[in-house]
């Protein structure tokens, strides 16, 4: 039993370390992910290595391209769109059921704290970036969904991704703030229209910025 165990520590381990690395883009996409190579850097054995990434297949972030070629997966415009496709059916969704079901008060206070961000300095824009992620788990909270939940997990990875390719502008990040903080507020109303209203609002400003982001050329 202690084998299986430490199996499956190492290869939480390697997939940990290497969704980090594909998130961040040390692994850019195409980027060949050999197992005699990866699990030597990983510290790991080749079974567990094998098993994080067929996670990482199951989620979408490598392709096998061959029996024993495995690579990062591609992300393009089109790619992206299909993402937010998918997204803006479970997140609206989410967004109704948490209206209906979530804390009033714990969301009014996410919706105070959003009046106070400062996106001026690189420290204010990761404390949004947190402060928003702290959004989604309440949400999932609320909405108590496992499935859905499960689904959002996946969106969710690959959205790091993409917000990696987007600029940070700053009158993006200012509307961004000012969308995210109307969807708190109709959470804490109970108003889920508005909820789900707002969050369709909000992930189409981001689509269109992200794909901006891309026809200027931004890395």
């Amino acid at each position: 039993m202690a084998s299986v165990v430490d199996r499956v520590r190492a290869s939480d381990r390697a997939y940990a370390a290497l969704l980090d690395e594909i998130q961040s883009g040390a692994l850019a996409p195409g980027s060949v992910l050999a197992e005699v190579e990866q699990a030597t850097r990983l510290g790991v054995s080749r079974t567990p290595l094998r098993e994080a990434l067929r996670r990482l297949a199951a989620d979408g972030l490598v392709v096998q391209q061959s029996p024993r070629v495995t690579v990062v997966a591609g992300l393009d415009a089109a790619d992206i769109r299909a993402l937010f496709e998918i997204r803006r059916a479970l997140e609206e969704t989410s967004a109704r059921l948490a209206a209906q079901r979530g804390d009033s008060a714990l969301f009014a206070a996410l919706a105070e704290e959003f009046t106070r961000v400062d996106l001026s300095a690189d420290e204010g824009r990761d404390d949004y970036y947190t402060l928003i992620a702290r959004l989604d788990a309440e949400l999932d909270a609320a909405v108590a969904n496992d499935y859905l939940s499960s689904a959002l997990r996946t969106v969710r990875a690959h959205l790091v991704r993409v917000r990696r390719m987007a600029r940070d502008k700053p009158e993006r990040l200012a509307a961004s703030a000012a969308e995210h903080r109307l969807i708190a507020h109709a959470l804490a109303s109970r108003d889920a229209d508005l909820a789900a209203h707002a969050t369709h609002v909000h992930l189409h400003n981001a689509l269109e910025s992200i794909l901006q982001s891309l026809t200027e050329g931004t890395p």
